[in-house]
C-alpha cells in the first residue's frame, strides 16, 4: 500500500517536529543550559525531587547524592526551585563566610504564602526592625539574664501543673506548651494560659506547611498551614491592639518585642501597620516554638534510654540546685554550671536536629569546588551533611556527649546546629536558657521511663514521636 503525505498530515508532522524541537530546547535551557554546572539530578518534571526531599530521611536524601555525584556539591530540583546543596564543612564554612556577597536569605513559596510580610526576595529588616532585635532589651545575653528568673517561674508552674503528681505524661505536647508559653511571654508580654492553648495545634499545623507543595484545598498541608496561619494572626492582632491601647493609655512598660515594635516609626514618622506586626511576630514565635520544644522532646528521649547519662546530669543539676535558697529562682551563674547538661544538648541536636537547614539565593553567578551556580539558583544549607558523618563522629549513630568534653575535637564547621556567619541564629542564647532550665527543673523533680522505647518519629521537618513520647514518671 502507498503511504501519501497529505498537506494535513504533513502539518501535523511539521507541528509535532516542533514540539519536540522546542521541548528539547526548554530541557537544555532550564537543566543544561549553564556550563559546568554540579552533578546531581533534577528529578521528576515540575516536581523534581521535592517528594523524596520531604518525606524521606533529611540525611539520607544528603548522602545518596554526596555519595553518588559529589561530597562537595550537587543539583537537585526542591519546592519549585533550581537548588545546588553545598555539603561538608567547607561548604558550611563558604556559605557563611559569603552571605549578602554571593547570595541572600531565601524562603520557599509555601513559606511567602503563610507569612505575607515573606518576599521571594527576602530583604533584610528595615533599620528600626533590626535596631530592636539587636537591643540589649532582648536577645543579648544581658538581657536573658534579667528574663532568666521569669523563665524559670514559668517552667515551675508547669511542672506544677502539668508533671506534678502524674504517673504518666506526654512530653511532646507539655513540651509545646511550655516552649509557646515562654515565646508568647518573652516577645509578647502575655501569659494567658487559654490564650496560649488555643494556638499550639495552629503553631504545628505552620511549622509543618512552611515547608510543602502550595496545594491549597481541603485535606492538604499547605491548606491546614494557611488556616492555622490566619487562625494566630487574628489571635495576634488582638493582642496589638490590647498593647497599643495599654501603652498609650497608661503607659504600660516596654519589656518585650512587640511593644518596641509597636511604638517604633519608620524615617517618615509612620508606624507599622497591624497586620504586618502581627505576620512579624507569628514569625516570631513560631522560631521560639518549635526547635525549643523539638530538642526538649528528644532530650528528654535520648536520655530516658540511658540511666549512666541521666545520673551524671542529676549530680550536676543538684550540685546547682543545692547552692541555692529554697525558692531562690536561677541566675547567671547557675547556667554556666550547667556544662555537661549542655553537652547532652548539643548530641541530641546532632542526632535529631530541631532545624534541618534553610535555603539562600545566589545573587549572582560564583564558582564552588570548581562548579559553577547561576545567578537566580537556590542553595541549600543543611546540617545533615556532617552530623552524621563518621569521618567526624565516630560512631555517629551512638549518643555520647562525651565528644563534647573537648571542643577542640570537633574540627571547625562541622557541628553548626545554629548555623553561622551574619545570620547565626539570633535567639542561640534565648534557646539554650530556655531548654536547661526545663532539664533543671524536670531533674529536680523526676525519673522517668520511656512507655515506648523505639517509638516510631514521623516529620522530617519537625521530628514529632508519634505517640507523643509518653513516659512514666517516678518523683525524686
Amino acid at each position: 500500500m502507498e503511504f501519501f503525505l497529505t498537506p494535513s498530515i504533513l502539518f501535523i508532522a511539521l507541528i509535532i517536529a516542533f514540539l519536540a524541537y522546542f521541548l528539547v530546547f526548554a530541557f537544555k535551557r532550564q537543566f543544561g543550559g549553564a556550563k559546568n554546572l554540579p552533578p546531581g539530578s533534577m528529578g521528576w518534571p515540575i516536581m523534581g525531587e521535592t517528594i523524596e526531599f520531604l518525606f524521606g530521611k533529611p540525611e539520607n536524601f544528603v548522602f545518596k547524592r554526596m555519595k553518588k555525584y559529589s561530597p562537595d556539591i550537587f543539583k537537585t530540583k526542591i519546592l519549585g526551585e533550581k537548588t545546588a546543596v553545598i555539603c561538608g564543612p567547607n561548604g558550611h564554612k563558604f556559605l557563611f563566610s559569603n552571605e549578602q556577597k554571593l547570595f541572600t536569605v531565601f524562603r520557599p513559596h509555601s513559606m511567602q504564602k503563610l507569612f505575607r510580610s515573606y518576599q521571594a526576595k527576602a530583604p533584610a529588616p528595615s533599620e528600626n526592625e533590626a535596631k530592636i532585635l539587636r537591643s540589649p532589651a532582648f536577645l543579648k545575653p544581658e538581657a536573658l539574664v534579667r528574663y532568666l528568673g521569669k523563665m524559670d517561674s514559668i517552667t515551675q508552674q508547669q511542672m506544677q501543673s502539668y508533671w506534678e503528681g502524674k504517673d504518666t505524661v506526654k512530653v511532646s505536647p507539655l513540651a509545646k506548651t511550655l516552649t509557646l508559653s515562654l515565646a508568647c511571654r518573652f516577645f509578647l508580654g502575655t501569659d494567658d494560659p487559654e490564650r496560649i492553648a488555643r494556638l499550639v495545634s495552629n503553631f504545628d499545623d505552620i511549622t509543618v506547611g512552611m515547608h510543602s507543595f502550595t496545594l491549597n484545598f481541603p485535606g492538604t498541608i499547605f491548606y491546614r498551614a494557611k488556616k492555622a496561619a490566619a487562625a494566630i494572626r487574628k489571635e495576634l492582632t488582638s493582642v496589638v491592639k490590647e498593647k497599643r491601647d495599654a501603652i498609650s493609655t497608661s503607659g504600660a512598660p516596654m519589656q518585650d518585642i512587640l511593644s518596641h515594635m509597636i511604638v517604633a516609626t519608620d524615617p517618615s514618622g509612620t508606624h507599622m501597620p497591624e497586620a504586618e506586626i502581627s505576620d512579624k511576630m507569628m514569625g516570631l514565635l513560631t522560631a521560639g516554638y518549635s526547635t525549643v520544644a523539638t530538642a526538649i522532646t528528644f532530650f528528654m528521649k535520648y536520655v530516658g534510654k540511658r540511666p549512666d547519662i541521666y545520673k551524671k546530669i542529676l549530680d550536676e543539676q543538684m550540685d546547682v540546685a543545692s547552692a541555692k535558697k529554697d525558692g531562690e529562682l536561677l541566675q547567671w551563674e547557675d547556667i554556666q554550671k550547667m556544662k555537661y547538661s549542655w553537652n547532652v544538648v548539643y548530641e541530641v541536636m546532632r542526632l535529631t536536629p530541631p532545624l534541618q537547614g534553610t535555603f539562600r539565593e545566589a545573587i549572582t553567578d560564583f564558582t564552588y569546588a570548581g562548579y559553577t551556580i547561576p545567578k537566580g539558583w537556590k542553595i541549600y544549607w543543611t546540617v545533615s551533611t556532617t552530623n552524621k558523618n563518621p569521618e567526624y563522629f565516630p560512631n555517629p549513630e551512638i549518643f555520647d556527649p562525651s565528644r563534647y568534653n573537648d571542643e577542640k575535637a570537633i574540627p571547625p564547621y562541622t557541628f553548626v546546629p545554629f548555623g553561622g556567619g551574619p545570620r547565626t541564629c539570633p535567639g542561640k542564647e534565648y534557646a539554650r536558657l530556655a531548654i536547661l532550665t526545663f532539664i533543671h527543673n524536670v531533674m529536680k523533680r523526676f525519673k522517668w521511663e520511656l512507655e515506648f522505647p523505639n517509638e516510631k518519629i514521623f516529620g522530617d521537618m519537625m521530628p514529632t514521636p508519634e505517640k507523643g513520647l509518653p513516659v512514666r514518671l517516678r518523683a525524686l
